[in-house]
């Protein structure tokens, strides 16, 4: 069928208002800590001295080039080593400096001084997660991006903060230094939160510090900024400031978790059960390599269903998920998953997506591993 020229001379017209646009901004948010607002003062100032700089060049350029352009008859002076001129040129840009030099030393000093801090947090990059772990607290958690598979697909709209959305969050109290003890154990992340002016490599076998201390309760969003694999955009950070006071009673209620999902590893689980449990578990952890149906995305990440270590003797497929595969893709989960949640997402492998094993692994199972290890 043949377009009339007028149909799309509208289609044309019609098309830049229907383009979905981006919000943006131009400049730096002041952000949520004294730290962010130094930067963003200092971001300021170096812009106005630069803005001043290219008013005084420019002016003089414009300035020079009407008065003394060709059509005038004017003739180019001839002069050289003049001393005030060289002088002029050396002393101002170094003035200039010594001014910018002043505010952002201070800056830098604040940035780098992680001392005297009232709560520790080490902030470890997995791919693709964060584990934070409280010390001295005996709290530790990952947290995993929490969009649904749904949105990723576009089979279903995005929310506001698509991709930016985790299952647990590090949470914080407000008015408290803390400090953070990035490292990583896989390839190089970074972990960055903007509004709390905190950037830093989570590199293998090194441990960088940084620091924050939030004014008020809220939650605040960041993200890997280290080219870390092919899920880099499926990592982010999300950070919650609480009150003291709820700050207080949730990390209350994250011990009381710690000790029930100890009771939790002596209880006796049904296969119906664990499956149930193993369901969420695949889906949170392991969906993204793997894909929901098992099908897996061969060669990097092979398929679960049929597999021959899933279909096969459990105490190696228990032994592939708790230690990983040397020189591939398949991460280690002895460490980050709980005894019943690694006997649960085996126990789930083994009986989804017709596989149908019908046994299962048990929580005592995966302890009685971990405790063999050790010796």
């Amino acid at each position: 069928m043949t377009r009339h020229p007028s149909a799309w001379m509208s289609f044309l017209l019609w098309l830049p208002f229907e383009t979905v646009q981006a919000a943006w901004t131009v400049n730096m948010a002041p952000g949520a800590t004294a730290t962010s607002r130094s930067v963003f003062d200092l971001h300021m100032t170096i812009f106005w001295i630069c803005v001043a700089i290219g008013v005084v060049v420019f002016s003089v350029m414009i300035w020079s080039m009407i008065l003394h352009r060709r059509s005038t008859g004017q003739q180019p002076a001839h002069f050289h080593e003049h001393t005030l001129v060289e002088v002029a040129w050396t002393v101002v840009p170094l003035v200039i400096l010594v001014v910018m030099a002043i505010p952002a030393t201070r800056t830098l000093i604040q940035i780098y001084d992680p001392s005297e801090s009232e709560l520790d947090v080490q902030v470890t990059g997995y791919q693709w997660k964060w584990h934070y772990k409280y010390l001295g607290q005996d709290v530790e958690f990952f947290s995993n991006l929490a969009t649904p598979i749904e949105q990723i697909h576009n089979q279903a709209d995005k929310d506001d903060h698509y991709l930016l959305e985790v299952d647990q969050p590090l949470v914080v109290p407000v008015g408290t230094k803390v400090r953070f003890l990035i490292t990583a154990t896989d390839v190089i992340h970074s972990w960055w939160v903007p509004a709390l002016a905190v950037k830093k490599d989570a590199i293998p076998g090194f441990i960088n510090e940084s620091w924050t201390r939030i004014d008020k309760p809220g939650i605040y969003r960041g993200q890997c900024t280290e080219l870390c694999g092919k899920d880099h955009g499926f990592m982010p950070v999300v950070v919650e400031a609480k009150s003291k006071e709820d700050f207080a009673a949730w990390l209350a209620d994250k011990k009381a978790e710690v000790a029930k999902l100890k009771e939790l590893t002596d209880k006796e689980w049904t296969r119906e059960e664990l499956v149930a449990r193993g369901d969420k578990v695949y889906h949170t952890t392991c969906a993204a390599c793997h894909q929901p149906e098992g099908q897996g995305l061969p060669p990097m990440f092979p398929a679960l269903k049929g597999s021959k270590i899933v279909t096969g003797p459990k105490e190696k497929h228990l032994s592939t998920v708790f230690h990983g595969v040397p020189g591939t893709a398949m991460a280690a989960f002895g460490k980050q998953l709980s005894e019943v949640d690694l006997a649960a997402v085996i126990t789930y492998e083994r009986n989804a997506w017709g596989n149908n094993d019908g046994d299962m692994v048990t929580p005592k199972d995966v302890l009685a591993l971990k405790q063999a290890e050790e010796k």
